[in-house]
Order: C-alpha cells, then sequence, then structure tokens
C-alpha cells in the first residue's frame, strides 16, 4: 500500500511539473499580430477656417426722445413687432422754470403791445372816416395792430410748448410723441413708466426709450486671427452654427473684412462680416453667439482616406494594401485636399483595397 502512495504522488508530482512547464512555453510564445484593415470611401473634403463672434441684425437702432420729461405712457414691449411711423411712447413735459417764466413774461408783453396797437388802430380808424388822414398813413397803424394779434399768438405757442408740448394752432402734441422710425421689431425698452428721460441734443445723447432692428436682414459678425486673414477674401462661403440651435447650419456669404485689425490677449484680431441667408422656420434672436467655417476650398463626392493612414518616404506618400491574408505591400498613391482628417485620393487606389490600419 506504501509503495503504492508513493508510485501516485510521484507520478502526480511529475504530472503536476510538465504542465507547468508546458504552460511556462506557451505564455512565453507571442501572439502573432493581426493588423485591421479599412478601404477608402467617396466623400466631400472642405477646407475651412473658423471665426467666433455672433449673429446681430444689419440695422439697429435707437430711439431717443426730442423732449426732456417723464415717460407717461408706454405703447410696446419687446418683440413687438411695428412699423415706421407708429406709437413707441409718450413723454410728458416737465417745464424748464427759467424757459416758462420767459415765455409768460413774452405772453405778457405781448397783450400790453396789442392793447396799445389796439387804441392806436381805433383811433387812427375814427379818423380815416372823418377824412382828417389819409389811406397811407392809417395803413402803417393798421400793420402795426396785426403785427402784435400776431407776436401775441406766436408768444402763445411758445408758452404752451414749453409747458405741454403742443401748440394751440396744432391741437396735436408734437414732440412728446415718440414714434418709430423704422419697421423692425422691438428689441428692448430700457425704460418704465415714471421714468425721467433727457432730450437728444448737441452735448448729449439722450435715454433710449428703446431699440428696434430689421430681423428679416441679418449678419454674422466675428474676428479672426491675423495668421488666417490672408487666407481669405470677400465674397467666400461660410457655414454658420448657431450655439443655440442644434445641429443646424445657416449659409453665409463673406461680404466685408476689416482692414485695420486690433489687439485681444496679444493677438491681432480682424473684423469680418457676412451675410446670413435666413430660413422660414428658424428664429434668429438677435445675439445669438456662432461659429463661422469659412470655406477656403473644397472638392465633393471624391475617393478619401484618414490622413492617419499615409505613410511617406522622401517627398512621396504611400499607403499599405492588403494582397494576401495579412500580407501588405506599399501602394504609392496621389493626394488632394485636405482637411486635417481626411484626405482626397487623386490616383493609386480604389474602393475595394483594403488599406493596413496603424496601431
Amino acid at each position: 500500500m506504501k509503495k503504492f502512495l508513493k508510485i501516485f504522488f510521484g507520478v502526480l508530482l511529475l504530472g503536476v511539473f510538465a504542465y507547468t512547464i508546458y504552460f511556462l512555453y506557451q505564455k512565453s510564445q507571442t501572439e502573432p499580430i493581426v493588423f485591421e484593415t479599412t478601404t477608402a470611401f467617396v466623400s466631400n473634403i472642405i477646407k475651412k477656417t473658423t471665426a467666433t463672434g455672433s449673429v446681430v441684425p444689419r440695422y439697429e437702432i435707437e430711439i431717443k426722445p426730442q423732449v426732456s420729461g417723464i415717460i407717461e405712457e408706454i405703447y410696446i414691449e419687446a418683440g413687438t413687432s411695428i412699423k415706421k411711423g407708429d406709437l413707441i411712447a409718450k413723454v410728458k413735459i416737465i417745464p424748464n422754470m427759467v424757459a416758462l417764466n420767459n415765455s409768460e413774461s413774452r405772453v405778457n408783453r405781448a397783450k400790453i403791445n396789442l392793447e396799445n396797437a389796439k387804441l392806436n388802430f381805433d383811433r387812427q380808424k375814427d379818423l380815416l372816416d372823418e377824412n382828417v388822414i389819409a389811406q397811407t398813413e392809417f395803413e402803417a397803424y393798421k400793420l402795426s395792430y396785426d403785427n402784435a394779434i400776431e407776436e401775441l399768438a406766436s408768444a402763445e405757442d411758445n408758452l404752451n410748448l414749453v409747458k405741454e408740448g403742443q401748440t394751440k394752432s396744432s391741437g396735436k402734441p408734437t414732440n412728446t410723441l415718440i414714434r418709430s422710425t423704422i419697421t423692425g421689431m422691438v428689441l428692448d425698452v430700457p425704460v418704465e413708466i415714471g421714468n425721467s428721460v433727457i432730450e437728444s441734443n448737441t452735448f448729449n445723447a439722450g435715454t433710449t426709450i428703446t431699440t428696434i432692428a430689421d430681423m428679416s436682414d441679418m449678419i454674422f459678425k466675428g474676428k479672426i486671427d491675423e495668421s488666417e486673414v490672408g487666407k481669405i477674401s470677400e465674397g467666400m462661403p461660410l457655414i454658420l452654427s448657431i450655439g443655440a440651435l442644434e445641429d443646424v447650419f445657416f449659409n453665409a456669404d463673406l461680404e466685408h473684412i476689416s482692414p485695420k485689425g486690433v489687439e485681444e490677449n496679444g493677438a491681432i484680431q480682424f473684423e469680418i462680416k457676412a451675410n446670413v441667408e435666413l430660413m422660414a422656420d428658424k428664429f434668429i434672436r438677435a445675439g445669438y453667439s456662432a461659429n463661422a467655417d469659412i470655406v477656403l476650398d473644397r472638392v465633393d463626392s471624391v475617393l478619401t482616406i484618414s490622413e492617419s493612414l499615409l505613410h511617406f518616404e522622401n517627398d512621396t506618400a504611400f499607403v499599405e494594401v492588403e494582397v494576401g491574408p495579412q500580407q501588405f505591400e506599399k501602394r504609392f498613391i496621389e493626394t488632394g485636399l485636405s482637411d486635417g482628417i481626411n484626405i482626397e485620393v487623386l490616383s493609386g487606389l480604389t474602393e475595394e483595397d483594403k488599406i493596413k490600419m496603424i496601431n
């Protein structure tokens, strides 16, 4: 029995040793490398540079009052579409005390002059009726009387303008009614009823009552680095992507490149403007941030491969094409336009060729 156990354990130990040797041998063997392959494909190649900026209305104006005072009524709100001449707001005039005092004094003087001119006119009229004076002499007094009437009317109109912004003759408010000067959409109304506003004049830009823009004519306004500005020219097409509108792209045409650069964060930037082709079912709000891909060159529906598949020998490009199971040979090719990721193949490859991928 003891002899049997010795033999059994000896065989078991020998078996474990043999298996260990086999396992270590298998582990030491290098697994054969299997290269993955890919093929060329037909695609569009677009070489472009990118500019950042925003989409804004081409025509955007600020409406300012022609008189100083208090906002009495506001007839519009942001987002309202209005036409040229539509009423925006009404301003209640708070008269200047010096101007008011001068106007009242002018009216009083005009009344005194009118009373005096009327007395002279009536007196001379009686003398004319009695043939004491000639018609020519009487006409001078009549002219003086007519001038006095006109002066009083003018003084009273001026007083009404100072106090209320309207004249007796018109009976309608003049500068106190603020009207739109263009057709468009109200973008902002920065004032409220009761706010004080200052008129636009030589020394002051005035208080903005509202901002109005034509939202049917939008442009992209952005900046491009000096290293790229030499590659672009007016008339080039742009592909516009707006952050707020996912997976939506707009076409645009470059129409302006600033002749002067501006330094920003140590780099010279040039302003560009492009006309945006709007879509009927997409509303672009003023100020949307956007990126513009400026198309420098493009080719459509051409044979293309990933640029990472290329090898270079001297100045010649080649790829490794499979000619048998995991057997590859060099294939020199002629390349065309590249967008930095994919490159156009002009000759040397077909869609059926399997190209070795670089691991």
